[in-house]
């Protein structure tokens, strides 16, 4: 999750390492500057990024932005989940996840909530994300 590897006895499923919180990023990212989402440029029909780390699809979304005149000025993300506690790992993901994007930690900000029990993410059935993000084109 945010780069990192976290000890838990349940696991994140999916077709690259399923780190929801740099998927998060990488879509506000690419939305930022009209660019689509993750799905349309790491589909999950593509073999050849099965088990891809998501902190190589955030390098590689910051090569998109660079492309296009671009670069990440911040991020602000959003994890919920209820279990495994996240803040104690948040600085080790801040400094992951602004060198896959080529910014200063200073500017990521990863915050960590629960959804009070309420629904599947509540009862431990999964984790969500939420982020925003500016970027600069020249």
């Amino acid at each position: 999750m945010g780069g990192i590897k976290i000890q838990h006895a349940l696991g994140l499923e999916g077709h690259s390492d399923a780190d929801v919180l740099c998927h998060a990023i990488a879509d506000a990212l690419l939305g930022a500057i009209g660019a689509g989402d993750i799905g349309q440029h790491f589909p999950n029909t593509d073999e050849s990024i099965r088990g891809i780390s998501s902190i190589q699809i955030l390098e590689r979304v910051a090569e998109i932005l660079r492309a296009q005149n671009g670069r990440a000025v911040n991020v602000d993300a959003t994890l919920i989940a209820e279990a495994p506690k996240m803040s104690p790992h948040i600085p080790e993901m801040r400094k992951q996840i602004a060198a896959a994007i080529g910014i200063n930690e200073s500017r990521v900000s990863i915050k960590a909530t629960t959804n009070e029990m309420l629904g599947a993410i509540g009862r431990g059935e999964g984790i969500a994300a939420m982020a925003v993000a500016s970027v600069e084109v020249d």
